[in-house]
């Protein structure tokens, strides 16, 4: 059986932080504001497999009300949410993203953001397409003020593989 979730998450660009895209810590004169480490692409990544899952969202598991999670790396929650899917017999087809940014551009990271993130969900680098695209100066987007990102996510479910300590099987 095969199910499909999408993600999108934005945050808003501003001095002082850190902007770390897909793992990668990119150079720019702005990072990306949030309660973890803002990592736009992984947060949707994270949603697009918990929503293919039929297990919620980002926010579902790491509220930003919790400060065990303030200035998280991104990394981690992907990782939590690979061992959350994988409990119900879940397992990763493919990823397919884009980032929407006119500023820091993407292409030239891209081979070291599908290094992070195959390692991330150990899954082999094949299955994760990662796009990026300017949105022609329209939007917040466009006047550099944030950047967004959307996810899509392919699993497919092996319902004996259904960990027994899981309550509901979300595989049917």
């Amino acid at each position: 059986m095969f199910k499909i979730g999408i993600g999108f998450d934005v945050h808003r660009l501003v001095e002082g932080r850190k902007c770390i895209i897909g793992g990668v810590e990119i150079e720019h004169s702005k990072g990306l504001l949030g309660h973890s480490d803002a990592d736009v692409l992984t947060h949707a990544i994270c949603d697009a497999l918990l929503g293919a899952a039929g297990l919620g969202d980002i926010g579902t598991y790491f509220p930003d009300t919790d400060q065990k999670f303030k200035d998280i790396d991104s990394q981690i929650l992907l990782k939590n949410v690979k061992e959350e899917i994988s409990k119900f017999g879940f397992e990763i087809e493919n990823i397919d993203s884009i980032v929407m940014a006119e500023r820091p551009k993407i292409n030239p990271h891209r081979a070291k953001i599908k290094a992070i993130l195959s390692k991330t969900l150990e899954i082999e680098e094949s299955k994760i397409g990662i796009k990026a695209t300017t949105t022609e100066k329209l939007g917040f987007t466009g006047r550099e003020e944030g950047i967004a990102a959307q996810a899509v996510a392919l699993l497919t479910c092996s319902p004996h593989k259904t960990s027994p300590t899981a309550h509901t099987s979300h595989c049917g």
